[in-house]
Parts: structure tokens; sequence; C-alpha cells
């Protein structure tokens, strides 16, 4: 996601000021992550007298510049979320990049997949429950293409079931976490497996 830009200034026509929503464009992020980012004071953030945030150009490409290119700004562990629910995803994500990891989001067992294909995350965060390919068939073919244990593997379900809990555990997966649940147990959970 880094890229090299040669020069501060804006190309001819384009504004020096971007608007948070043209900032996260710009960045390729979540107008949620831009925000934390910005009120972490990784991102430079000006403020009108109405209270909206600007980004200047420059700032935005020497953050670009410092990331790194799975775009992580201190090239911490990735994570492939896997989940047909686009809120959940951006939620688990945007926590996961506040906690340092580089994070890639699929809203099937097919995407995730195609991902897997071009690169290998530590850890994915995969839900039981969506339509066409569920997540025990995703877990079977991760298994198979990249060895058992080879990427851990978090299994989700839309419910607390022991049952799943201990089937995650015997089919291979590393955790189990019924939703909903606390993304602070999540974040643990992840940690913990990415530090063994």
């Amino acid at each position: 996601m880094a890229r090299d830009v040669p020069s501060r200034a804006a190309p001819s026509g384009e504004p020096d000021w971007l608007t948070l929503g043209q900032a996260a464009k710009y960045l390729g992020v979540a107008q949620s992550t831009i925000r934390k980012w910005s009120d972490d004071g990784r991102v430079r953030a000006f403020y009108t007298p109405g209270g909206h945030r600007r980004y200047r150009r420059g700032d935005l490409e020497d953050f670009l510049n410092r990331s790194s290119p799975s775009g992580s700004t201190n090239g911490g562990p990735v994570v492939l979320i896997v989940d047909d629910d686009e809120r959940l995803r951006e939620y688990v994500r945007v926590n996961l990049e506040m906690e340092g990891y580089a994070v890639h989001e699929a809203a099937s067992a097919e995407e995730g997949l195609r991902i897997l294909e071009e690169s290998t995350p530590d850890l994915v965060l995969l839900d039981v429950m969506m339509p066409q390919m569920d997540g025990w068939e995703m877990l079977k073919r991760v298994q198979e293409r990249h060895g058992a244990g080879t990427i851990p593997v978090v299994m989700f379900s839309g419910k607390i079931d022991e049952a799943a809990a201990d089937e995650a555990t015997s089919r291979g997966a590393q955790g189990f976490i019924g939703k909903p649940f606390n993304p602070q147990e999540l974040i643990e959970q992840t940690k913990q497996l990415l530090a063994s």
C-alpha cells in the first residue's frame, strides 16, 4: 500500500486539503480507521471552526511512505477476517488495526481462499455460518492446501455452542468464539495465538 511520492504538491486541479472521506479513500481505509489514527496521532489532522477534520495531502503521503506494504504502520502480524457481515468485519478490523495488526477482509469463504492464494496471513478469523461455502468447508480446504495447523484459525459462530467449540478444536481450529462477543477477548486471543 505504501507509495513513493516524489512531491508534496497536489497534482494540478486536486486540492491540497482533503475531507475525512477523501482522506480515507486516499489511504484505502475506512473513515472510522483514519479517525482513530488521527485521535492516536498517527495521522495529522486539522479541525475547521465547525469541528470537521481536514487532512493535508502531504501529511497523508508522508504517512503512506512510513507505512509498510501491508498497510500496518509497525509491520505487525497479518490477520485475515472472513465473514459475510460487513459491519462486523469493519468493527473487528478497526480494533485489530488499533493494536498494530495489518488486516485483510473477505466477505465469503471463496474470497478468503483467493486471498490465501496470494499471501499467507499469520492468523485467520473465520465465521462458521456463511452462504455457499461455510466456515467448516473453508477450514478443511485451508488445511488441505497449507497443512493442518500451519495457519492458525479462530472460528466464529452466531451462537455460543459448546458442541461447536469442541468441533472447532477437533477439526484443527486453534480457537472458537461465539457472537456476539467481547472484542477485547478476541484481541487477547489473537495476541496469544500470534505470540505463540
